[in-house]
């Protein structure tokens, strides 16, 4: 990648978006089904896109949420519909859009109380909440986000009654009927006006705030937090979650700093991410110069994403952990420190994870549960206990409640952060000291993440690539022990390879929105044989789809 001179900046004023422009577009433009960008696509997250690009806009939101009305008729789910949105400029105005489709439609729509902003964790806790022990008229909900996206992007994303992502099924027939109906002009939606759907009988508010925030205790050992009284500092990075920290340190009597309260749609408060945009990612050093530059008046420090489904832990020793290396921590913590967890209950990592969670998990005798990219893989098993923890290279993760019954289904960035509280509460040291500590005893990762060109009919070739097109039989100078075309976990397919030796390992995925493919690898060896496992990688995989 081509680093920006911008990274790691305070972002300059010709970077930030116009917002009325971007709002003004939102309500002006209308796509073109018969344009491939300009369709409703749900990736692993939902339909993202920006209605600069015609790709989110008022008339997808319209599509999407009659289609989703359609698609619970289909399947019978008649309980409420759970709503959050995030700080993203589009997702207000969408939030408005679909609250008119939906109280239209009669759909007991549950929307915040004091229109707070709403994190993805809130509403998959929520749904799970309300459906404990039912059997009929089970919820659901939509959370409106692009997640980390820049300032400029939409987003819109679908979970069922079990609380996680939708799966590939859901998703596909909504977005196939949400086409249809853009095809047709929208002739199809059923919409009423915003005050009138308001003050309709079936919209209800609803106190998402505060029922998280309680409830945190029964997931997060809060009493030894508040017993180490440690200096805490937080970022919400301007995101949907900046009322909820506060609330979080006064409920529980923390020593919580939260060190950035302001909301701006132009996130102009920001750091500019690797390749000079801006972009709320708190995996990326570069976005996290802010909090990282604070390290040392915090024993640990936070952020999170706009819609709080991701974490960035920096400590004052090592500053901000990379993603993986935090996974394998917390695993480690967890299943040591959760006692009335199930004795099976399995790890569960995507197969681009870091290889330090599987020595974790076999120092733990614990069942690995590796599955194809997507959270939508763990959702299942967070539901019923069998997983104790699901987490994905990009700072995803969620886990069980302290009695192992399910938190959330989705990916919840503020139990990682408090985890790591507790943890450093816990054990006097902070996450990277105990990383330090366990890669002594189990080996350090060396890992990296590189793209290469690829025309659209070598990613589709790579996409159904299988062991036996692979005829090397070393890597990197090592034996080649094993070759993935589909996940051990569930057997599903990866969409890509994933090659495997003793010391090392690399995965290659077509992406799904460039003509390139990525190249996850890692070394337990050292940079050089990481140097040396991309290098033969990239051979490997341009041999195999040539």
């Amino acid at each position: 990648m081509t680093l920006s001179p911008l990274a790691g900046k305070p972002a300059p004023a010709n970077v930030l978006v116009d917002i009325a422009r971007l709002v003004t577009a939102y309500y002006t433009g209308q796509p073109d089904a018969a344009i491939a960008t300009q369709r409703v696509a749900f990736g692993t997250s939902g339909h993202r896109g920006s209605s600069f690009e015609l790709s989110f806009n008022e008339w997808h939101v319209l599509a999407i949420s009659q289609a989703i009305c359609l698609y619970r008729q289909m399947k019978g789910i008649n309980g409420p519909l759970f709503v959050g949105i995030d700080t993203h400029a589009l997702s207000t105005p969408a939030g408005a859009s679909a609250l008119e489709v939906f109280a239209a439609n009669g759909v007991e729509t549950m929307i915040a109380a004091g229109d707070e902003y709403t994190p993805t964790p809130a509403i998959s806790h929520a749904i799970i909440c309300y459906n404990r022990g039912r059997t009929s008229g089970l919820a659901d909900g939509v959370v409106i986000t692009p997640s980390h996206n820049p300032p400029e992007s939409g987003g819109f994303k679908y979970n069922p009654p079990n609380g996680g992502p939708a799966d590939t099924d859901v998703t596909k027939w909504i977005e196939a009927k949400a086409n249809e109906l853009l095809a047709d002009k929208l002739r199809g939606v059923k919409r009423m006006g915003y005050e009138q759907a308001l003050k309709a009988a079936t919209t209800h508010r609803h106190d998402y705030l505060n029922t998280y925030v309680a409830d945190l205790r029964n997931v997060i050992d809060m009493d030894t937090l508040r017993g180490a009284n440690l200096r805490l500092g937080v970022d919400p990075l301007g995101g949907a979650g900046v009322r909820y920290w506060s609330a979080i340190g006064e409920h529980y009597g923390l020593n919580l700093d939260v060190v950035n309260t302001e909301v701006d749609p132009t996130f102009r408060f920001m750091c500019v991410d690797w390749d000079g945009r801006i972009r709320m990612d708190p995996s990326s050093s570069y976005a996290m110069q802010g909090l990282i530059g604070l390290k040392e008046r915090f024993d640990v420090a936070f952020a999170c994403d706009p819609d709080h489904d991701r974490h960035g832990i920096v400590t004052p020793s090592g500053g901000l952990l990379a993603p993986n290396n935090y996974l394998a921590v917390s695993i480690n913590y967890l299943f040591r420190n959760r006692p009335q967890w199930r004795a099976d209950a399995a790890v569960g990592k995507t197969v681009v994870s870091s290889g330090l969670i599987d020595r974790v998990a076999a120092r733990l005798d614990r069942r690995l549960y590796e599955v194809p990219v997507g959270f939508k893989w763990f959702a299942d098993g967070l539901f019923d206990g069998s997983l104790g923890f699901g987490g994905e290279e990009s700072a995803g993760a969620s886990f069980l409640r302290l009695d192992g019954s399910v938190w959330s289904t989705d990916k919840d960035g503020l139990i990682p952060s408090l985890l790591a509280a507790e943890m450093t509460a816990r054990s006097g040291r902070d996450p990277y000291q105990l990383y330090q500590k366990m890669t002594e005893e189990l080996g350090q990762p060396f890992s990296t993440r590189v793209d290469a060109k690829a025309t659209p009919q070598q990613k589709a070739l790579l996409g159904k690539l299988s062991p036996e097109q692979v005829k090397s039989t070393h890597l990197a100078g090592e034996a080649i022990t094993q070759i993935l075309s589909h996940a051990p976990g569930n057997n599903q397919a990866i969409g890509g390879l994933k090659v495997m030796t003793e010391n090392g390992w690399f995965a290659a995925r077509p992406s799904g929105t460039e003509d390139i493919y990525k190249i996850y690898a890692e070394s337990f060896i050292g940079d050089e044989h990481l140097n040396r496992l991309v290098e033969e990688a990239q051979v490997l995989v341009d041999t195999a789809i040539a």
